[in-house]
C-alpha cells in the first residue's frame, strides 16, 4: 500500500509538472521586436501570475524556423514570412497567421564623433555595397568607413538589403552582427563606423542617428509616410491564437499594450490605419 501511495504521489507530481510546462510560452525570433515583447511580457505576467513566458531573440529567420518546427507558439519577425517558409510550414501542418503589432523605421547610425548628419538612399547603397569607402566622399572627414551590418538571419538585414541595397551584395568587408544591440555597441566604439538599427536602438550611448533624404526617423515621419525606410513588425502564430497565447497577443494590441509599443520608441498600430501596406 505504501509503495502504491508513493507511485501515485510521483504520478501526481509529474502531472503537475507537465501542466506547469504546458502553460509556459516560449517566444522566439526578432531582436527588433524584442523590446516590445520584453516590456509587454513583464506587464502581462504581473497581472497573470500563472503564466510563465520566456523570450529568446536571435533573428527573424530563427523565429520562422521555431514556429515551423513547433518550438514556439509565438514567433517575432521584423519582416513578413517568406513564401518558402510558409510553404515549408504548411507541409509540416503549420498554418502561419500574421499579426501586425507595430511599425518601425530602420535608422542608420554613426559614432557620435562623426560630423555627418544626413545621407541619401543612393549614398547609403554605395556605402553598403563598398562603392564609397571614405567619409569625405559623402561630406565628412577624411576617414575610412567601417561598415557594420546585421547578419543574414535578420529580418532587419533582409529589409535593408531589399529597400536600400536593392538586393545587391553587401560589402565583403562589412562586420556582420547578430543583433541590434551588437550593431549599436560596435558603432559606438568605432569612430568611422556606420550601422543600421530599429528606432528603439537608435539613441544608444555613443551613437548619432542620421537623417535619410533629410527626413528623421521618428514615429511621426513613419506614420505620415515621409521616412523612406519603414516597415511593419509582426507576431506569427500557428493558426488563430488561442488560450494564453491569445491573451498575450490581445494584450499587446490593447490600449495598454500599444502604449508600451510607443514607450520603447516604436509606432503603435492604432492610429496607423491610413498607413497602408508597410512591409
Amino acid at each position: 500500500m505504501k509503495r502504491f501511495s508513493l507511485a501515485l504521489a510521483a504520478l501526481l507530481v509529474l502531472g503537475l509538472a507537465a501542466t506547469s510546462m504546458a502553460a509556459d510560452i516560449a517566444v522566439k525570433g526578432s531582436t527588433t521586436v524584442q523590446p516590445i515583447m520584453q516590456k509587454a511580457v513583464e506587464a502581462f505576467m504581473a497581472h497573470n501570475k500563472g503564466i510563465a513566458i520566456s523570450i529568446s531573440a536571435s533573428g527573424s529567420g530563427d523565429g520562422a524556423k521555431a514556429l515551423i518546427d513547433g518550438s514556439t507558439p509565438l514567433a517575432m519577425l521584423s519582416r513578413e514570412m517568406k513564401a518558402s517558409e510558409i510553404k515549408l510550414a504548411q507541409e509540416k501542418g503549420v498554418n502561419p497567421k500574421q499579426i501586425v503589432v507595430a511599425y518601425d523605421c530602420i535608422t542608420p547610425v554613426v559614432n557620435s564623433a562623426n560630423g555627418v548628419k544626413n545621407l541619401t538612399m543612393a549614398q547609403l547603397k554605395d556605402i553598403y555595397t563598398g562603392k564609397v569607402t571614405n567619409w569625405k566622399e559623402v561630406g565628412g572627414a577624411d576617414m575610412a568607413i567601417s561598415v557594420v551590418s546585421r547578419d543574414s538571419s535578420s529580418g532587419t538585414f533582409e529589409f535593408w538589403n531589399e529597400h536600400v541595397l536593392k538586393k545587391e551584395r553587401v560589402y565583403a568587408r562589412a562586420q556582420m552582427q547578430a543583433s541590434n544591440g551588437a550593431v549599436a555597441q560596435v558603432v559606438g566604439k568605432q569612430k568611422g563606423a556606420i550601422g543600421y538599427v530599429g528606432l528603439a536602438y537608435a539613441h544608444a550611448p555613443g551613437l548619432k542617428a542620421l537623417t535619410v533624404e533629410s527626413v528623421a526617423g521618428s514615429v511621426e515621419n513613419t506614420l505620415n509616410g515621409t521616412y523612406p525606410v519603414s516597415r511593419g513588425l509582426y507576431l506569427y502564430t500557428n493558426g488563430e491564437p488561442s488560450g494564453d497565447v491569445a491573451k498575450l497577443v490581445n494584450f499587446i494590441l490593447s490600449d495598454a499594450g500599444q502604449k508600451i509599443v510607443a514607450s520603447v520608441d516604436y509606432v503603435p498600430v492604432k492610429g496607423s490605419a491610413a498607413k497602408k501596406g508597410k512591409k
